[in-house]
């Protein structure tokens, strides 16, 4: 893949992140050391560190550096994660695709004598009237309650959808019924 059609300062910008991060990483731990050893040193005295302050200049330091490491090198790290991760994903499908094939089978089986025998378990399945709201079966054509038809009966002009029988509007395209 061509960098520069990414962006033209992106090597630039990832070079200096390469040099710099490094850099001001090991100038927070030489501070880091300076700040422990005054501590460390001061210790058998009876005065305070001298130089216990670079430690709190270093640590930060260590963080920007780290971080600044972190993004110049980001992409090569992300390259070896994918060429390491990659593989594993792909055996992973194909082991979960070989093993599930005799599952998906049964289940296709299943559903093919389903089919075949006609049953299509709308036996106790309810619907709702569109115009009293009270549950009927679901091979009814009329409502027990009120008498409403409870199939969709009424055909769009526009996009031919099938609406119920006192829609105003179409439920496919928006269209106002008259």
């Amino acid at each position: 893949m061509d960098q520069e059609k990414i962006d033209p300062g992106h090597s630039g910008i990832r070079n200096v992140l390469r040099i710099a991060g490094p850099v001001i990483l090991a100038v927070g731990l030489i501070f880091l050391v300076v700040g422990i050893a005054s501590f460390f040193s001061s210790v058998g005295q009876f005065g305070p560190p001298k130089y216990f302050w670079c430690v709190f200049v270093g640590m930060p330091l260590i963080f920007v550096g780290i971080v600044l490491t972190g993004y110049g090198f980001m992409g090569k790290v992300a390259r070896y994660q994918a060429g390491e991760v990659a593989p594993v994903v792909k055996d992973t499908f194909n082991y979960v695709a070989k093993g599930g094939s005799e599952g998906i089978k049964t289940v296709a089986a299943a559903i093919g004598e389903g089919l075949r025998s006609g049953s299509t378990g709308k036996q106790d399945a309810k619907v709702r009237c569109h115009k009293c709201n009270s549950l009927q079966d679901s091979e009814a054509k009329f409502c027990d309650d009120c008498g409403t038809a409870l199939g969709k009966a009424r055909g769009c002009p526009q996009c031919r959808e099938m609406n119920d029988p006192d829609a105003k509007f179409c439920d496919n395209c928006g269209y106002e019924f008259g």
